[in-house]
């Protein structure tokens, strides 16, 4: 019935293996699009792959209590989750036409760091010192990637482009809080199911306005191209491609939910730089795009980010600290005071 709680587990080791591997699927799903992107509409591509990815949803649905579990008692937050991520996505792979994968990756990666900072006021979660300095560490990574201010990036695109992946971050540390804040009134699957219908609903507007290509004439820039391209009849081999993404989409969009529902923010959110190293690894077999030694830097202060958190996250459990007033919901792992995690 609508405003069922659904009462997820807090499971912290098993929310960091969801994101992990989450990371790595994301990875290979911007891969294919990217490929696809010299062809095919931002928006017919996002509305073939949501179709599958929505029957995925409904079948894993079926063993998290089944079409029921759809009724939800706070449609409007479900929507505007449903929005971020829509957001998120056009413009990511708006970037990902123009850009090479690790560097518009990297730019997205901003979004980890909003996640744990949006998660102090908004959910009230409690960030200490030291996974914070660890936050800030990976933050610098960053910057040591993207070297602002050089103009030494071999395929730096316009300004522009390297806005929208920023834009991207924002609307998906959004969508991870608002997950946050759902947790409990749907199940994974079900909030996943959201999202496919919420991208199906968008795209459908796209071809209804921009489907036969009108709006493309004339550009050239390789972004707005892709975003307003006019629909082309897949091939048939590029049909395997279309069914892949939907499968991958589908699992994505659970695994991340159900991560974000088995373990706080600011204790997922380095992890999602696991992403970093496998977009690296993927540009370079997919598109023959060799990061430099800053990339690779910036990537191994990243990654140690990460894996002090996690190890800082297994020391707070060892210890046993109670839960007080104002901590994270359902974290009895939770440091004591202020500033000690």
């Amino acid at each position: 019935m609508a405003g069922r709680a659904f009462r997820p587990a807090n499971d912290p080791r098993l929310g960091i293996a969801m994101i992990c591997l989450g990371m790595v699927v994301i990875t290979i799903n911007d891969s294919i699009v990217k490929a696809l992107s010299d062809r095919y509409p931002l928006h017919e591509i996002v509305f073939v792959r949501a179709i599958v990815a929505l029957l995925f949803s409904l079948a894993v649905l079926r063993f998290e209590g089944g079409l029921r579990a759809l009724r939800t008692g706070r449609p409007a937050a479900h929507i505007a989750r449903g929005l971020c991520m829509v957001l998120a996505n056009l413009a990511f792979f708006g970037a990902l036409a123009s850009a090479p994968l690790a560097d518009v990756t990297a730019l997205f990666f901003v979004a980890p760091l909003l996640i744990t900072l949006l998660s102090i006021p908004f959910l009230g979660e409690k960030v200490g010192i030291r996974r914070f300095s660890a936050v800030l560490v990976g933050f610098l990574g960053v910057l040591v990637m993207l070297r602002p201010g050089t103009g030494e990036l071999e395929h730096a695109p316009d300004r522009w482009t390297l806005l929208l992946p920023m834009a991207a971050a924002l609307a998906y540390a959004t969508m991870q809080i608002l997950t946050r804040k759902l947790r409990a009134s749907a199940p994974a699957s079900a909030m996943a199911a959201y999202i496919q219908v919420m991208f199906i609903t968008v795209s459908l507007g796209f071809f209804v306005v921009a489907g036969d290509g009108r709006f493309a004439e004339g550009m050239e820039n390789r972004t707005w191209l892709f975003l307003f391209r006019a629909w082309v009849w897949p091939t048939p081999e590029h049909w395997l491609l279309f069914v892949l993404l939907g499968g991958l989409s589908g699992f994505i969009a659970y695994s991340l939910t159900q991560a974000y529902r088995l373990a706080d923010a600011a204790t997922l959110a380095p992890f999602e730089y696991v992403a970093l190293p496998s977009a690296i690894l993927l540009g370079w077999l997919v598109f023959d795009h060799l990061p430099d030694h800053w990339v690779l830097l910036g990537c191994t202060l990243i990654a140690g980010s990460g894996i002090y958190v996690y190890w800082r996250e297994k020391q707070l459990a060892a210890g046993g600290g109670r839960r007080r007033p104002g901590a994270a919901p359902g974290r009895p792992d939770a440091p004591s005071a202020p500033g000690t995690g």
